[in-house]
This record gives C-alpha cells, structure tokens and sequence, in this order.
C-alpha cells in the first residue's frame, strides 16, 4: 500500500529537485473565523511554490445538504485544472491544524479516482506547516501563478451516503463522529443550530489521530484505535458493528474532518469508508433527533438502531440518553478528548 502522507523531509527534498509535477496546496481554513482568514495565512507565509485552495469556494458547491456540500465533480475538475492541477500531478495539500482541512482536498482528488491509473498521487504533508516551520524550513510569500492544466476525474462521488440512505442502517452501520469531545457530546455548539450527535454515532475526534507532535500515529496504532471504537459500538448495543469487514460511514459538522478519519484508516490499511458529505449540519437542519451526552443513544426510528427503554424523546429533534456506561475514552469514543488542541473546532 502506497502511503498517502509525505513527510517534510520528503517534500523538502522534492522541492530541491525542482520537480516539475509537483502541486502543493495551502489549504488553510479555520472554522468560525471570517471568510479569508485562511488565504491572509497563506498570504502572511506559506511552503516555497505553494497556491492557496480556499475550502468554502474551491471545494464546496454553492447549495446542498450541509454547509460544505460537495461540488459537482466537473465543476472541481475544472476548478482545479484551472489553478494548474493536471493528470499525473503529484498534489501535497497541507493546513496548520492537524491536516483535516487538508484531508478534504485528499478525499475528493482520491475519491474521484485521481492517480488511479498509476501516474500522479494525492497525498497530506505529515504534520502540515507546523512541522515544516519546526524543522527549520522556509516560507514564502510568492504567489504562483500557475498555467491551467488538463484535468480528467471521474463523472461522480463513490463512497459517499446521504441522509435518507443512512437512517434505516443507524445502528448496523460504524458511524464515526470526527468532531470534538465538547461538541459530539452538546456542550457546546459555535456554528449548528442543535448541539448533539447523530443517535448512534461515536466520538472519534481527528487529534485521536495524531502523536502529540501533530504527525499522524503509526499504521498499527491507527488499527487499534478502530478497533476500539468498533468494540466500543458492541459494548452500547450494536452488534452488527463487531464484524471487522463492517460497514463504516464518517462524519463530522459539514464533510470537513470527516475525510481526516477516512485519510487514517487508509494509513492503517483499512477498507475506505463512506463519507456522509452533508454530516451533522445537514442532520440537525433537517430537524432529525440528535443525541446528547457522551453515549451513542439509540435512533427513534426503523433499524436496528431503533428506540429503547434507555433513550426517549424530551421534545422534537432531541434525543436524551440515560448514560447507562461510558465509553472507553482511551479510543476517542465517547468522552475523549476533553480538551483536544483546537478547542474542539473541528468541522
């Protein structure tokens, strides 16, 4: 399995050789903050060559289920092309956050069968620009001004599930909430109209992910955390998700980190799961039942994930659960982490 992370050192290195289809992309983006926040950083300073992919105008479409619905795959194709992207490129996108925004740019390249015919690759900077800055390496503040490109990706999304296709598999399905501790549990909730989760989903917050330098855990390491967390499924109830080869779908707030969980199981050599690009703002929008608290909770609904004695409806849209265990906080399911880096500001 080829990696989908490089190193600085390896991206240090191909910069010195002056490779001629290598694309680095600045895709800074924080959540919460005014539009342009990202491209005033990368203007500020950013890796020698790189452009600067904007999330909310680049790599969302306009209108759709959530607050960065995915665009039409030829509206990205020639949106990248255009920023001089083509086939047999190699693109390292990176961020200054752990790599979840950067990820968002990995999945729809990957996801879009980009590299897939041997030529070219999609990959994450190891650690994003803090790591690259740490090791002493430089910044510019040239912008480039690439020549358009011919890019050719596929004519649709593949691993991708919407709302309506979820439901009836809530509680067969591992469904893996990437967003932070405070906000999966509803302590808090910047941006959402409810605060909460989706009924049966688990925490799995992206800085689980990572090594306390912000580089991403080993393979094996990766592995054991999944597992935990399909363990940690079992444990509140749903059986159907002990089965390794299991279905697994990843969320978050609008798409964002989401694509973070989907980038480490491919590091851990696990099978790709599906996205659900609209997430929780698509769900608490749609006035769907969210969970509180640090339990899955169980949906009121058709599937094995229906209602029980230990979760009951208080008003429209809310689920409250009796916490009947809590989850092991060591896989980032449940609790954990309660104070993550980034104060929780996943998207």
């Amino acid at each position: 399995m080829v990696s989908p992370i490089v190193s600085v050192e390896t991206l240090a290195g191909w910069l010195a050789e002056r490779r001629p289809d290598l694309r680095i992309c600045d895709v800074r983006w924080y959540l919460g903050q005014p539009a342009g926040s990202g491209r005033a950083a990368y203007d500020a300073g950013h890796i020698p060559g790189a452009i600067h992919v904007d999330l909310d105008t680049e790599l969302v479409a306009p209108v759709g289920p959530g607050r960065h619905p995915l665009p039409e795959p030829a509206a990205f194709a020639a949106a990248m092309a255009a920023r001089g992207i083509g086939d047999g490129d190699t693109v390292v996108a990176y961020d200054d956050v752990g790599g979840w925004v950067a990820a968002r740019l990995w999945w729809m390249l990957e996801d879009l069968g980009f590299g897939a015919d041997g030529t070219g690759e999609a990959l994450v900077l190891d650690g994003g620009l803090p790591t690259w800055t740490a090791a002493g390496l430089p910044l510019s503040t040239v912008v480039p001004a690439p020549r358009p490109a011919d890019l050719h990706l596929a004519p649709a999304w593949r691993r991708v599930v919407d709302r309506e296709t979820l439901k009836p598999c809530l509680g067969e399905v591992l469904l893996l909430d990437a967003r932070g501790g405070p906000r999966y549990r509803g302590e808090t909730e910047p941006i959402d109209p409810v605060p909460g989760h989706i009924p049966t989903s688990l925490n799995a917050p992206t800085d689980g992910n990572l090594r306390p330098d912000g580089r991403f855990r080993a393979p094996a390491e990766l592995v054991a955390r999944f597992d935990g967390l399909r363990a940690a499924a079992v444990e509140a109830g749903m059986a159907d998700c002990a089965d390794p080869a299991g279905r697994v779908v990843t969320s978050c707030g609008s798409g964002v980190s989401a694509c973070h969980t989907a980038l480490a199981m491919r590091i851990a050599g696990l099978p790709d799961p599906l996205l659900y690009p609209g997430s929780y703002s698509d769900w608490s929008r749609a006035g769907e039942p969210v969970a509180s608290g640090s339990e899955p909770g169980r949906y009121p609904g058709p599937g094995r994930g229906g209602d029980t004695p230990a979760v009951h409806k208080r008003h429209p849209g809310r689920v409250d659960t009796v916490p009947a265990r809590r989850l092991d906080s060591a896989t980032g399911a449940g609790s954990a982490p309660v104070n993550p880096p980034n104060g929780g500001r996943q998207e």
